[in-house]
């Protein structure tokens, strides 16, 4: 979220300017006056960031929304895969649902107008849910690499799969929860008749703890996860591509296999390329302060937040396009059908067959013997 500096507060302390779940210290005085007349005020600039963010949330709603109804209907997609991509689905949908908004307003406003409760509560659930979506992209990258490079042939069971969400969620709140221990909601006063409300960072020793903070934040949610994926489907990918299939049922799975592999780290990139300016912009802020003498610092980080933001629509598209279990589960959930037009694949060891399944202006449970994805 936005935050706004305190113009009286001393140089010994410092303020945050944050930004859905990301922090940067602020430690000039004149940055509030400063941001109060950035090109962001501008109503051009306005119009576009409002129409940019509401396209955001709008195809991040309901596309996520779509991948958690089509895993919860369709008893195809009843796997440990889809079950992970289904949790990450919930990860980006809180993102949209908790972050952008909010960050839009207070852009806009240059000001904290949700209250005591929401300075607290907001940047702890925004912090929890984009932890969860890169430990859970990491989760799904280890599976892959399990099933690939090991050949297990035991999956894991889906209780174990349910465990492994759960520690997932546990360790997010964890690491997301300085955001909200270590924060005030204050009250600035630009002059004497006039005053706005501020949600701040407030640490207990000096402004290196903040810094600190934003470092380690920056390891585990965009360092660590990201060498641990790349290297998963780097290994992966070498696998699959030296593998040779004298065909039959054997190369019929291996096809699916790297398929489901392609769309995951399609995922992966797209999570990379978007949230690198974002990160990036944000290590520069922590190296050096003077990264904020930056003309148009605000709005050259609020486009740094769009592009980091796209990564949480992205995936549904991706898994429609890349992968023919949900193009079939999505095409459903649009279409309405007196009587045929759902597709069902049954799969034996070595065919896979079509066969078409009663729908009737409802969404169908679609089943399939036996899916790796």
């Amino acid at each position: 979220m936005d935050v706004i500096n305190e113009v009286n507060m001393t140089r010994d302390n410092t303020t945050t300017f944050t930004n859905c779940c990301t922090l940067q210290d602020v430690s000039e005085e004149g940055a509030l006056l400063e941001g109060l007349e950035d090109s962001t005020q501008l109503v051009g600039v306005q119009v576009v960031l409002i129409l940019a963010y509401s396209t955001i949330i709008l195809f991040g709603v309901s596309g996520n929304s779509l991948v958690i109804y089509a895993v919860y209907r369709f008893r195809n997609l009843h796997t440990v895969t889809n079950f992970f991509i289904a949790n990450l689905a919930v990860a980006d949908l809180l993102v949209n649902a908790l972050c952008l908004p909010f960050t839009l307003m207070a852009t806009l406003s240059g000001e904290w107008k949700f209250g005591q409760v929401m300075c607290y509560l907001l940047p702890y659930a925004q912090g929890l849910a984009v932890h969860v979506s890169t430990i859970t992209l990491s989760v799904i990258a280890l599976d892959r690499y399990r099933s690939i490079i090991h050949h297990t042939e035991t999956k894991m069971s889906k209780d174990v799969c349910v465990v492994v969400i759960i520690v997932t969620w546990m360790a997010s709140a964890v690491l997301a929860s300085p955001l909200a221990i270590f924060r005030e909601y204050v009250t600035f006063d630009l002059t004497p008749e006039h005053s706005i409300q501020g949600c701040v960072e407030k640490w207990p020793g000096s402004s290196a703890d903040g810094t600190v903070y934003s470092v380690a934040t920056f390891l585990l949610q965009y360092g660590l996860p990201l060498s641990v994926i790349s290297y998963a489907y780097a290994c992966i990918w070498s696998k699959l591509r030296k593998h040779v299939s004298p065909g039959g049922g054997h190369s019929e799975r291996h096809r699916r296999r790297r398929k489901t592999t392609k769309m995951l780290a399609a995922v992966v990139a797209v999570f990379a390329v978007s949230w690198l300016p974002f990160h990036a912009f944000q290590l520069a802020v922590d190296i050096d302060s003077s990264v904020f003498d930056m003309k148009d610092f605000k709005l050259l980080y609020t486009v740094f937040h769009i592009i980091a933001m796209c990564s949480t629509f992205a995936n549904p598209i991706l898994y429609g396009w890349m992968n023919r279990n949900y193009r079939q589960a999505f095409a459903a959930a649009f279409k309405c059908t007196p009587a045929e037009g759902v597709l069902r694949r049954v799969q034996s060891r070595d065919t896979v067959r079509d066969t078409t399944l009663r729908h009737k202006c409802t969404i169908s449970t679609l089943t399939q013997d036996n899916t790796h994805l």
